[in-house]
């Protein structure tokens, strides 16, 4: 696998709109190409290579294409836009949108990513080593479906809306979920350490799994109680009291567990 390296050099405050960090975008293309990549300043047209130093080589196909980004990149938007093979590594922060309608491969950020992440997602990895900022795995605003397929983990806390209509897939956020986790949910699997109030809110399909005792909506009904239940394909120890719901809205079939020790 062929590796380039971008090494952040500036970061615009207003924010830099930055989609074609992608594989699919830098494979076949020669450092010199990459650097000439369109970004957007705010509203001003710039290139890549104002912001980046950028050094190694690319790969033919994107599936032979590593990115590795050096230091923290709050500011810049869309890294992995789409993207449907290979692999980026941020050796830091991201900014917004980070991953959204990403098809295939995988992106690895060692620091936090900000709001949006995985939006409309429907193949391939994301891991965050730290916090998530709000609507991680969400649809696109006026969309009922969001993430769609894939997986996401976070290893920190994540913000509102966590897995925000959800329709395939798997979230896993390790530490705990600010509120309405779940919200509108229609399938798929969402794993939360722990849980703020409204978890699961209008969801109508799929599993949400709270590894901790959590503060439930009064739409949802206790079913059973069950121990080392295996929940959409994985296994989770422990006692868990499981409830359907919710059952505010039509026809719903969702399912959310809770750990009770």
């Amino acid at each position: 696998m062929k590796e380039v390296v971008l090494e952040p050099v500036s970061q615009p405050d207003c924010g830099l709109v930055a989609e074609v960090i992608s594989c699919d975008v830098f494979a076949g293309r020669s450092i010199r190409e990459i650097e000439e990549l369109e970004v957007y300043a705010g509203n001003r047209r710039a290139r890549l290579g104002e912001f980046f130093s950028v050094s190694g080589s690319a790969a033919d196909s994107a599936e032979e294409t590593r990115i590795v980004i050096t230091g923290s990149v709050e500011k810049t938007k869309w890294i992995g836009r789409g993207m449907s093979a290979g692999e980026i590594v941020v050796e830091g922060s991201t900014g917004m949108y980070t991953g959204a309608w990403m098809k295939g491969g995988r992106i690895t950020v060692k620091g936090d990513v900000d709001s949006f992440a995985g939006m409309m997602m429907s193949g391939g990895e994301i891991e965050v080593h730290g916090r998530a900022g709000d609507y991680l795995g969400c649809a696109y605003r006026g969309e009922w479906r969001g993430m769609r397929g894939g997986s996401i983990v976070v290893h920190g806390d994540a913000g509102t809306e966590a897995g925000h209509c959800l329709s395939g897939g798997r979230v896993t956020v390790m530490g705990r979920a600010e509120s309405f986790a779940g919200v509108r949910m229609r399938s798929g699997l969402l794993v939360l350490g722990s849980a703020e109030p409204r978890v699961g809110a209008q969801m109508t399909g799929g599993s949400i799994v709270v590894l901790s005792p959590a503060e439930l909506l009064p739409s949802f009904e206790l079913v059973e109680r069950v121990s080392s239940p295996e929940v959409e394909g994985v296994r989770f120890e422990g006692v868990f009291e499981v409830y359907a719901g919710d059952l505010a809205e039509r026809n719903a079939k969702g399912r959310l567990y809770v750990k009770v020790e």
